[in-house]
């Protein structure tokens, strides 16, 4: 989020009441590893950099839907719904690591992605063997801490609540895990693709993806927990599902311009990151079938191309934006933010509360990294 902002996050004290459980977790976590080997600190040093970085939007997508939903600022499950914020927020991580494996990427936030950080670190200590493979396995396994701990503290904060609260909160998440992970594979395999022509199949498969990968765990889901662990009524959550899918789709779209446009010093990526990746995004697929078909060859020999410079990078940019496609997508952002505003609109939610809620979601489609 812009950082005019990060105020929102703020209020109430969530972003420090979330970054303190965070904190407890990952100092337990430091207990447990340093109990099996000396040789496990640098673990939880890269952890403690993944968490500690973040816009915390999805633990205040949940506390904020909680509180619009009738829950109070002092309510005694105050603290079940920061652990599941941190729950989020761990799952967060986790996602990261494994999606920095598997995009190749070099950097997250401005500073080494951890593949990239273990791989330097076998190197500099002179150790045999292949620096890159150990990178990637450190990186993996990184990831799976931080999902067997976001499981954890998601349990924990939950198994206290009411079970009519407790048990669909439990489905949501578990659910929200399972789209995640089909869909990254989902946008590996749509990488893997040949560009045919078929863009009604591309644009069907990047809809899917954008909404299993992003739209619903971003978003949804973090509203959908909240909601429900405040007692919403069927109704509600209905409500909160037309809001949050629409909303995080057109999170997710800004971000895909991002990918392609934003500012280095923002994002904490390389410009054309997504060039780079080669990523199948719905702004690529609108560009290409703009394309003739010599051109489109020539664009498609550049996508995934890891290697790609600095000149070559600002190439692809220009042909993006003579496609028109750009305009297409910020169109489609403000006709999905319009629909996801008109079902808030339409809940009825309580106010000033829910302005939170609202100035949240705006925040979302209008960030800059």
């Amino acid at each position: 989020m812009p950082a005019a902002h990060e105020s929102l996050v703020d209020r109430e004290d969530l972003r420090h009441k979330i970054d303190a459980r965070l904190a407890h977790v990952l100092g337990n976590q430091s207990r447990i590893l340093a109990e099996i080997s000396v040789d496990a600190a640098p673990l939880v040093d890269a952890w403690g950099r993944m968490l500690r970085g973040g816009k915390r939007l999805r633990a205040a997508f949940c506390y904020w839907s909680w509180r619009s939903h009738g829950a109070a600022a002092d309510s005694p499950e105050l603290a079940n719904i920061i652990g599941v914020g941190a729950a989020l927020e761990l799952f967060q991580a986790a996602a990261l690591f494994h999606d920095d494996v598997m995009d190749k990427s070099d950097t997250r936030r401005g500073a080494a992605t951890a593949h990239r950080s273990f791989a330097q670190h076998h190197l500099d200590s002179g150790w045999p063997g292949d620096a890159e493979q150990f990178g990637l396995s450190t990186a993996i396994l990184l990831g799976d801490l931080s999902l067997i701990s976001s499981e954890d503290e998601f349990l924990g904060a939950v198994t206290a609540l009411p079970a009519e609260r407790s048990q669909p909160a439990r489905e949501i998440f578990t659910r929200m895990r399972t789209e995640v992970t089909v869909g990254q594979y989902l946008d590996v395999h749509a990488q893997m693709q040949p560009w045919d022509g078929d863009f009604v199949g591309d644009e069907r498969r990047a809809r899917e993806i954008i909404r299993s990968k992003t739209a619903r765990y971003s978003v949804e889901c973090p509203i959908l927990l909240g909601a429900t662990l405040a007692g919403a009524t069927d109704a509600q959550l209905s409500a909160c599902s037309a809001f949050g899918l629409p909303l995080g789709e057109a999170f997710q779209l800004r971000d895909d311009l991002l990918g392609v446009f934003g500012d280095p010093s923002t994002t904490g990526k390389p410009a054309g990151d997504d060039l780079r990746e080669g990523k199948r995004t719905l702004l690529m697929i609108r560009t290409m079938r703009t394309l003739d078909p010599a051109a489109r060859v020539e664009v498609a020999s550049a996508l995934g191309r890891p290697d790609l410079s600095a000149s070559e990078v600002a190439q692809v940019q220009e042909v993006v934006r003579a496609s028109g496609a750009v305009e297409e997508i910020e169109e489609l952002i403000t006709s999905l933010s319009a629909q996801a505003f008109e079902a808030l609109d339409a809940a009825r939610l309580p106010q000033p509360v829910s302005d939170t809620l609202v100035s949240l979601a705006r925040a979302a489609v209008e960030r800059h990294a």
